[in-house]
C-alpha cells in the first residue's frame, strides 16, 4: 500500500514529559510527517510540549491535538501560538476543542456555552495570528482592541477538535481543520465530512481532516486481541458505538495498513497513529518501514 495522505504519531499522554525529545527525534528519523502532542485534564500541557518537540527537531510538523478552550484566554492562546509560529514557522498546528464537561468543571472552567466559547476563541485567535486587531463582546469571549506585538508572518492552522454535528460545522466554518479522536472509522468519517462540508460552503477554504487511531501491530491474534482489549473498552464508552465499531489499526502489518488507509480512502487527510503498549516506536516503525517498502 502507498501512502496516500500524511501520516503522523501522538506521543501518549501516559509517556513521562522527559522522554518527549529522544521519541520525537525517533519519530522524525522513521520518515513520519507529524508528531502529535495532546493535553488532558492533570497531564502534561500542550504548548510546551508542543515546544520541547519541535526544538528537538528540524523538519517534523508538530500538531496539538488539542488545547481545551476552557482554559485558554483567547489573547494568551495567541500569544503562545504566535511564539511558536514565528520560531518554528510552518511547523506547527494548533488545535482546539471543547474539553471534557467533567474536566472543565473540575477546574471550575465550564462555559455556559461550550460552542460559543470554542467558536469565539477560533474567531479571536485567527484574527489575531494574522496581525489584525480583536474586539469581541461575545457570548463567553470578550476582548476589546487587543494586537499581537509579534504575529506570525506565516499563521499557523487553527484546527478544531470535535465530534457533535454542530461543532463539526462550526469547525468547517472556522477552522483550518477538524481532528477526530480514535476510535472513529470510515462510515464516522463520511458522517463527519457531511457536517464539516456544510460549515465550508459559505468559504471554501482547504480543511484538513485529521483522524487518530490506535496502532498494534503482532502476528498473533490472541496477543492483539489482549493489548488492545482496553483501548476498545474506553473508546466503546467515550464515542457510545458496538465494541465491534471501534476502528483500530491493529493485528499483522498487512492489517494495519488495510486499516490506516480505509481512513485515507475515506477522506482523512492525516492519521495519527496512536501506539499501544510499552513499546511504541517498534510497531510506528514498522508500519513506516512497510509503507516504505509498498
Amino acid at each position: 500500500m502507498t501512502r496516500r495522505g500524511r501520516l503522523g504519531v501522538m506521543y501518549d499522554r501516559d509517556l513521562p514529559p522527559e522522554g518527549l525529545a529522544d521519541f520525537a527525534r525517533a519519530v522524525e528519523e522513521s520518515g513520519a510527517d507529524d508528531l502529535w502532542v495532546v493535553e488532558d485534564q492533570s497531564y502534561a500541557g500542550a504548548v510546551s510540549s508542543a515546544a520541547v518537540a519541535l526544538s528537538a527537531t528540524g523538519r517534523l510538523r508538530v500538531g496539538i491535538g488539542i488545547m481545551p478552550a476552557p482554559l485558554r484566554n483567547a489573547a494568551l492562546l495567541a500569544m503562545e501560538v504566535a511564539t511558536l509560529a514565528r520560531v518554528f514557522p510552518g511547523r506547527l498546528v494548533a488545535g482546539l476543542g471543547h474539553g471534557v464537561r467533567d474536566w472543565m468543571k473540575q477546574v471550575g472552567a465550564a462555559p455556559a456555552s461550550p460552542l460559543s466559547l470554542l467558536g469565539e476563541t477560533l474567531d479571536v485567535t485567527r484574527t489575531l495570528l494574522a496581525g489584525g486587531t480583536a474586539t469581541l463582546d461575545g457570548r463567553e469571549v470578550r476582548v476589546d482592541g487587543v494586537r499581537l506585538v509579534h504575529p506570525p508572518v506565516e499563521p499557523p492552522p487553527l484546527v478544531a477538535g470535535v465530534m457533535g454535528p454542530r461543532s463539526l460545522e462550526l469547525s468547517g466554518r472556522l477552522a483550518d481543520g477538524t481532528v477526530m479522536a480514535e476510535g472513529q472509522g470510515p462510515g464516522r468519517i463520511a458522517a463527519a465530512l457531511e457536517h464539516i462540508e456544510r460549515g465550508r460552503a459559505a468559504h471554501g477554504r482547504p480543511h484538513e481532516l485529521i483522524v487518530f487511531t490506535h496502532v498494534f501491530v503482532h502476528d498473533d491474534p490472541a496477543t492483539v486481541r489482549d493489548a488492545t482489549e482496553a483501548a476498545v473498552t474506553e473508546f466503546e464508552a467515550f464515542l457510545g458505538v458496538p465494541r465491534a465499531e471501534v476502528h483500530l489499526a491493529a493485528g499483522d502489518v498487512a492489517t494495519a495498513l488495510d486499516r490506516i488507509g480505509s481512513l485515507w480512502d475515506a477522506g482523512a487527510s492525516t492519521v495519527v497513529l496512536r501506539p499501544i503498549g510499552p513499546e511504541p516506536l517498534s510497531h510506528v516503525r514498522q508500519v513506516l518501514t512497510a509503507l516504505q517498502r509498498s
